[in-house]
């Protein structure tokens, strides 16, 4: 499990693509990897991935097919920066909300705003997974735990504050990017909840 607070940025230093798999090669921050052992769990831009080899500062990890369809890590390539964070532990605080590091689908920025103290981003994301996005809900960005501005149509924003654009790659994000999407669990029960009984909650609805 993941809280959805990135705990830094690492870098993206080989990808080794075979039939049905690609293997990363990624550097972390000093310090960051220590403990991390063949068989641990670690988010790359939300994705739950398995250590497979520890080498310094640098840990390699295998996506299979399945998880290069669904979630943007096919597009990584050598030089590109990740959000991570590490697998939570017992008493560890949980500023976010808890999350899996199972992407349900991808969106792409379809707008970037600048204002004086913050940056507004607009996620256009398939019709079929706004219903689980709700004004003031959890979602999780690229890893990162965020709360839901507006949602139109088939769009919704956030707002981030100096710190989060400092602490994340969302500071160098630009329009038309593509970033992995784990829809808020709870948000996704209580929906699916309502619609067995009949019910069709409004995503506009806050």
């Amino acid at each position: 499990m993941f809280t959805g607070i990135v705990q830094g940025i690492a870098t993206v230093e080989e990808v080794s693509a075979a039939p049905g798999l690609s293997s990363f090669r990624i550097r972390f921050p000093e310090s960051c990897v220590d403990g991390a052992v063949v068989g641990a769990s670690v988010a790359i831009n939300g994705t739950c991935l398995t250590v497979t080899r520890a080498d310094g500062n640098s840990l390699y990890f295998d996506a299979m097919q399945e998880t290069l369809r669904l979630t943007t890590l096919s597009e990584l390539k050598p030089g590109d920066q990740v959000n991570f964070e590490r697998a939570a532990r017992i008493g560890d605080e949980i500023g976010g909300h808890l999350l899996s590091g199972h992407i349900h689908t991808t969106a792409i920025i379809a707008d970037k705003i600048q204002s004086e103290n913050n940056v507004t981003l607009w996620f256009e994301v398939d019709p079929e997974w706004i219903r689980y996005i709700f004004p003031k809900g959890f979602i999780a960005i690229n890893g990162a735990s965020l709360t839901v501005g507006e949602v139109t149509d088939n769009r919704f924003n956030v707002h981030l504050i100096p710190e989060t654009l400092r602490a994340t790659t969302f500071g160098t994000a630009s329009k038309g990017g593509r970033v992995n999407i784990e829809i808020d669990s709870q948000t996704q029960a209580i929906v699916d909840t309502l619609a067995r009984m009949g019910f069709q909650p409004s995503a506009q609805t806050p």
